[in-house]
Formats: structure tokens, C-alpha cells, sequence
């Protein structure tokens, strides 16, 4: 793994984290308890910082950066953050899943509850409302996510990446 510090900020790492061999991690980054950084993943809060939440899953090969002194990354808790996906500059709140190879681009909020099917676009500045899935290109609203997306997918995703982490250590 390459954790580097960058400017006089070294990455900041919470309590029961993982991270793989081959992610690249550097700058100000702060990630709290019991968060994973999968194969190839890249976290480079060099020209902004980057902050997450508990129980953040950064799987393999996503890209998370921010624009310089302009947006910063932000993400918070229970998040999982598909292969490939890329997430720049942009806001997270709790409880969503960034689906495999979605981007979501600068000054995005996505809100609490909601989902980015795989392959979406989300934006610059597009505001995902809480409790939605937003799919295509460019993203657009095609449902509201209910209990069994919630908890079948959003939760269940979460949770398997902190047992799957586990086994690595």
C-alpha cells in the first residue's frame, strides 16, 4: 500500500480499518472506524481534503478525489463505493450505495438512503433527494428506495464489507 503524507498531512485512520496492499492513499484524508480501501483503490485528498464517516467501503479500482480549493470530499457513514466508481469533489451522506462504475461529480449532495445504479453520471451540481435511486446518463430519478433496497442492498453491502474485510487481516 502506499500511504503518503503530503504537504505535512499524513492520511488519518480510524479504529478496525483495512486496507490493501495496493491502494494508494495520500494527503489529508481522514476515514473513521471500521472502513475498507480495496485493490487498487485511490484516495488523493492532495488538493482538498477528503473525510469519511465509519463503516465506508472504497472497493476496487474507485477513485476519490476533490478540486482544488474549491470542493472538497465528504462521506459519511455506511457507505459502499462500487469497483471503479469515481467520486470527486463531491458529498455523501449516510447510508448510500455509489453502484460500480458511477461517477459522481463535483458540488453532487447525494443524500441519506439513496443509491447510484451502476454506470450512472450524476452531474456537477445535482442535488440526489434522500431516499432515491438515480440511474443513466446523465442521472435521473427512476424510483424511491424502499425497505428491501435499504436493507437488501445499502445495509447488506455495508455490512459484508466489514466481514470481508476481516478476513484479510
Amino acid at each position: 500500500m502506499i500511504i503518503k503524507e503530503l504537504n505535512g498531512i499524513k492520511p488519518k485512520f480510524g479504529k478496525d480499518c483495512f486496507v490493501a496492499e495496493n491502494a494508494v492513499i495520500v494527503g489529508e484524508v481522514t476515514m473513521g472506524d471500521q472502513c475498507s480501501i480495496w485493490y487498487n483503490a485511490v484516495i488523493r485528498g492532495d488538493v482538498h481534503f477528503i473525510k469519511m464517516g465509519n463503516k465506508v467501503n472504497v472497493q476496487d479500482g474507485a477513485v476519490i478525489h476533490a478540486t482544488y480549493k474549491v470542493s472538497p470530499t465528504t462521506i459519511g457513514n455506511n457507505v459502499s463505493i462500487g469497483h471503479n466508481a469515481l467520486v470527486h469533489g463531491c458529498t455523501i451522506e449516510d447510508n448510500v450505495l455509489i453502484g460500480m462504475g458511477a461517477i459522481v461529480m463535483d458540488d453532487c449532495v447525494i443524500e441519506r438512503h439513496s443509491i447510484i445504479a451502476a454506470g450512472a453520471v450524476v452531474t456537477k451540481n445535482t442535488r440526489v433527494e434522500a431516499g432515491s435511486v438515480y440511474a443513466g446518463v446523465p442521472a435521473k430519478k427512476v424510483k424511491e428506495v424502499g425497505p428491501e433496497l435499504l436493507s437488501g442492498e445499502i445495509e447488506r453491502i455495508a455490512n459484508n464489507y466489514i466481514k470481508y474485510a476481516s478476513w484479510y487481516k
